[in-house]
């Protein structure tokens, strides 16, 4: 299986931005690893969307839809785990 390829939703961008600077590392080095496994241990994919799927990063979450005809991974959402889901 090829390599995919990592994009990122604006918006995912501007929260990734806002948000702590310790955890920060943490997300893109989990969200690295997606390009090579985007089904990692403890994935889970998310009610009411054929593609969508999360990954734990401690108390945050990364929300990403794959395209896999494509082999592109898309980050939709990433934040606490209080707020990520609304």
């Amino acid at each position: 299986m090829g390599s995919y390829k990592i994009e990122w939703k604006q918006s995912a961008r501007r929260e990734l931005r806002n948000m702590d600077r310790v955890v920060i590392p943490r997300i893109l080095a989990a969200v690295a690893a997606l390009a090579d496994d985007p089904y990692p241990k403890g994935s889970k994919k998310l009610m009411g969307s054929e593609h969508t799927y999360r990954i734990r990063v401690g108390d945050y979450r990364v929300v990403y839809s794959i395209r896999g005809a494509l082999l592109i991974i898309e980050v939709i959402r990433v934040g606490h785990r209080k707020d990520v889901y609304r």
